[in-house]
């Protein structure tokens, strides 16, 4: 009798399931370390809200923040770490397939690979700041954006690349927080897992927080449309300066409060899906 298929089927799945267990520890990593950093700008944006700092409510703020803390370089670490096990789950999903009945579509498939580059950036952006002792974080958000923006805009037809990426970028924010609202998401959990009592209060952070995201993509992206209108690459806001924008309409600080408390639960959100996601 030939045992040789069996065999080599039973080492196949072994490796799949391997595979499989690594990817979805990365995963649930990544979505943990997602919402301490969403957690942290959100609250830094409060604290601008109220005239409590002069903090960047960005990446780069939330890492001097946490920098500040006992054990502080190894929360640091582990938030590098965790963003470069977010990175290589989206690489599995664009080299596999995601979940889902339309997970090996090409759609899926592109959307997984722009994610897989945004979170090798900002896993690297993370890594370096602690591996530089705290003295490289890559700049601020908005110096990032004006310096990106400028230099896009040397190039033949860079400033229609400007406009483009500017509306791609509001269309984005609206995908977001549609997804959010509609509770798209929905498709994603695991809700055998949750109670009832328990998905209410994943919907609560996950179409507000979504929502808050979404929005500040959009404003983000509508700052660099104009600066390709006016041809002024200085129009371009980062995270930072497009959140202390909510404050200075005629809501005053009220919208950016509504605004950050949403980060803050989108963060909660992350947790939420790094527990209850199915990968």
């Amino acid at each position: 009798m030939d045992t040789s298929a069996p065999a080599w089927t039973g080492r196949f799945r072994a490796r799949r399931a391997g595979r499989g267990s690594v990817t979805e520890g990365a995963a649930r990593a990544g979505l943990a370390a997602r919402g301490v950093i969403y957690l942290l700008v959100g609250a830094l944006a409060l604290q601008i809200a109220f005239g409590d700092t002069n903090a960047q409510a960005d990446r780069g703020g939330a890492l001097a923040e946490v920098s500040q803390k006992p054990f502080g370089a190894v929360l640091l670490w582990a938030l590098g770490i965790g963003l470069a096990g977010m990175a290589l789950w989206r690489l599995s999903e664009a080299l596999f397939g995601s979940v889902g009945q339309d997970g090996r579509s090409a759609r899926k498939r592109l959307l997984a690979t722009v994610r897989f580059a945004f979170y090798v950036f900002a896993a690297s952006s993370v890594l370096s700041f602690v591996a530089s002792g705290n003295r490289s974080g890559g700049g601020s958000s908005d110096q990032q954006s004006r310096d990106a923006t400028a230099r896009a805009m040397e190039i033949p037809a860079g400033r229609w690349l400007v406009g483009a990426a500017g509306i791609a970028i509001v269309v984005a924010g609206g995908w977001v927080g549609v997804r959010a609202v509609l509770r798209k998401y929905h498709a994603e959990l695991r809700p055998g897992r949750m109670s009832h009592r328990t998905l209410q209060l994943v919907d609560v952070t996950g179409v507000v927080g979504g929502a808050a995201r979404g929005l500040v993509f959009a404003v983000a992206g509508v700052f660099a449309v104009r600066a390709a209108i006016d041809y002024e690459p200085d129009r371009a806001k980062g995270l930072d300066d497009t959140l202390r924008t909510f404050a200075d309409t005629p809501l005053g600080p009220w919208l950016l409060v509504c605004v950050a408390a949403g980060l803050v639960m989108f963060g909660a959100f992350s947790f939420a899906m790094a527990r209850w996601r199915r990968i």
